[in-house]
């Protein structure tokens, strides 16, 4: 989890301005987290405030996972008017109550809780559903009000966008599916374990891809059940580059370990305590949400340099659209700048455990979530309108604070 060590606005510009003469096309990457994505509509909404008055949609493709892809599509759906949609999405998250979300009444989570239990764990019961820890049935109700999904078409004929995709996971087929949705003739992908699929996106897609494993039950789609798209998702950054952007803003959830004191050792007193099962859920849902995107970052950084040491003809993009690049030629850099939290989430959440209903939180308690030490599983589930509003302040703070960074990176000095 986040140290002190990385307690500062994390940002990295890894490419100077692109050398090549070809449009530049800006990705926004909103990676998943459960409650946790609310730091990104902070950061969003930082920047709409840099934006002129009617200023147009800044980030022509828009790439969301988890709880990410909610705030993706919800802001293509609303390209045409960027200003409003962010402050729709700022309302949505600040409005948030755990009960919207998820059934936290007495009811909802022991009933829950049994047929868990039972089905999973005892094999009592028949049927072929899928059964998780937490009932997320009332999240359905509340995209069905609240998001206009026609709006994309409408974006994306007014050149408002070019494309916007959702990552979900196959438990059958084991691949992180790409599902997008583009006006033009973007060609398919596949790779090792990771498959780019044209749709016309619906909240089914946004419901598996925010479907936490174990904790959310698995969504279908077609004929195979898919989950959060964070799990086994190797490279996050890879389906805005194959949609087409060659520069791309990383807005993450978690304070950065490759900030500027990453080198710097971090020495913690060892109490010898066992760690809880919460705690142990904690990094390993830290394991699937962030860590990936690190490591793609990190890779895309050394990819960066590798082609500067480059011959500038050997790294120019083929000049028809139609011809194959050469291998040197798709190393052509790609300018990223990254703003991850300043402060732990965890901690953020640990101050505001209070705020969940007394069912989930009593529900919580045994694995020992509502601890300390716990709330890193806390963070992903506190869906209450206190924690999700800090949250989005503690993005905007950090937005502000890389003003003169954002204002380079829009093109806005």
């Amino acid at each position: 989890m986040s140290t002190r060590a990385t307690e500062q606005p994390v940002v990295n510009a890894t490419a100077t301005a692109p050398e090549r003469a070809v449009e530049s096309v800006t990705g926004l990457i909103l990676s998943g987290g459960g409650a946790r994505a609310a730091y990104q509509v902070g950061v969003l909404a930082g920047i709409a405030d840099l934006l002129p008055v009617g200023a147009k949609n800044p980030f022509p493709v828009i790439v969301g996972t988890s709880a990410g892809a909610i705030n993706a599509v919800k802001l293509a759906s609303g390209a045409a008017q960027f200003r409003t949609a962010i402050h729709e999405l700022t309302d949505f998250w600040q409005g948030f109550r755990s009960h919207q979300v998820l059934r936290s009444d007495w009811s909802g989570v022991v009933r829950q809780a049994a047929r868990f239990l039972g089905r999973s764990l005892l094999g009592i019961g028949g049927g072929q559903v899928p059964v998780a820890l937490l009932n997320s049935s009332p999240l359905r109700d509340l995209l069905d009000q609240r998001l206009d999904l026609s709006g994309i078409d409408e974006a994306i004929a007014a050149k408002h966008l070019h494309a916007v995709a959702v990552t979900a996971f196959g438990y059958e087929s084991g691949q992180a599916v790409t599902f997008y949705q583009s006006g033009g003739a973007i060609e398919s992908w596949l790779r090792h374990r990771r498959v780019g699929v044209p749709t016309q996106l619906t909240v089914d897609h946004l419901l598996a891809s925010s479907a936490i494993p174990l904790l959310f039950a698995p969504v279908k789609l077609d004929q195979e059940y898919f989950g959060d798209g964070a799990v086994r998702q190797s490279a996050p950054i890879s389906p805005a580059l194959h949609l087409g952007a060659n520069r791309v803003l990383v807005v993450g959830v978690s304070g950065n370990p490759r900030g500027v004191n990453a080198n710097v050792p971090v020495h913690r007193a060892v109490s010898g305590v066992q760690p809880s099962l919460a705690q142990i859920s904690g990094h390993l849902l830290n394991s699937t949400f962030i860590d990936s995107l690190e490591s793609d970052i990190e890779l895309l950084e050394r990819l960066n340099l590798l082609s500067r040491l480059l011959p500038l003809q050997h790294r120019q993009p083929s000049p028809q659209a139609s011809e194959q690049p050469t291998p040197a030629q798709s190393l052509a850099p790609v300018e990223v700048l990254v703003i991850s939290p300043s402060q732990p989430i965890d901690e953020i959440a640990a101050r505001h455990r209070h705020e969940l209903p007394l069912a989930l939180r009593m529900f919580l308690r045994g694995p020992g979530a509502t601890k300390t030490s716990g709330a890193g599983v806390l963070s992903y589930l506190l869906f209450e309108a206190g924690y999700c509003s800090e949250l989005i302040e503690l993005g905007r703070r950090d937005a502000m604070a890389q003003k003169d960074e954002l204002l380079r990176f829009l093109r806005l000095e």
